[in-house]
């Protein structure tokens, strides 16, 4: 998508809109530009914000990618396609890409402002992360879990059901990344009793990678770099 260069220059100064596509999902659904770079946003939260979605950057940038098994990865809320741009563009993979995404707005906005002019291929799929997951028999070298209703994680894609059929959905050697709010006290002891009580139990060989604002869970340690 092609943006008027002034407003493209204005964006380094401040956020501009750019378009508004609510929904039932998200009644609040915008698209703007800062920095030179489209954001998602609704009313309480950054859902996409190109290279500049710190929380998988950070975490992306301690990965052993040459230790993955296969060339698969599966996204689970898709954004703006923050992730298999960074992915591409940054990190220079060559993934397949699999998104699975509730809101046909956001799919939408992701074809027109991200994954039309990514080289790799995309498939999205308008669906409950939650019921796909729990019915599928795929498998994926990488998993992305960046599931959120606002800025929040729905009860259900907590429980220890869907991380154990997460755990299915990868393969054997596969990397599992999920995305958890670390901003305020009531986030920290949330995500810390998550990741304590519900994901070690499932990962014991997993860690939690500090991003600034958000914890990237992660399912076995020796897929990031210097951990082999």
């Amino acid at each position: 998508m092609l943006v008027p260069w002034w407003k493209r220059c204005l964006s380094y100064l401040t956020e501009v809109h750019v378009e508004s596509a609510p929904s039932d999902v998200n009644p609040h659904l915008y698209v703007s530009m800062r920095k030179g770079r489209f954001q998602l946003s609704t009313a309480h939260a950054i859902y996409s914000y190109e290279d500049l979605y710190t929380n998988f950057l950070y975490a992306f940038r301690q990965v052993a990618f040459n230790r993955l098994p296969g060339d698969d990865v599966l996204i689970l809320g898709l954004g703006l396609g923050s992730i298999p741009l960074m992915l591409e563009r940054v990190f220079h993979t060559d993934f397949r890409y699999l998104a699975v995404e509730l809101d046909p707005s956001v799919i939408y906005l992701a074809n027109t402002y991200a994954l039309s002019s990514l080289q790799a291929p995309v498939t999205t799929i308008c669906a409950d992360a939650y019921s796909y997951i729990m019915q599928s028999e795929e498998q994926f070298s990488l998993i992305c879990m960046d599931v959120f209703l606002d800025d929040n994680i729905p009860e259900h894609f907590q429980s220890s059901a869907y991380l154990e059929a997460l755990s299915g959905a990868l393969e054997p050697g596969g990397l599992l990344m999920f995305n958890r709010l670390y901003r305020n006290a009531e986030d920290k002891t949330a995500t810390e009793r998550y990741y304590r009580e519900v994901f070690q139990l499932q990962f014991p060989n997993g860690t939690a990678l500090d991003v600034g604002g958000n914890w990237i869970l992660v399912n076995d340690r020796a897929l990031l770099k210097g951990k082999a």
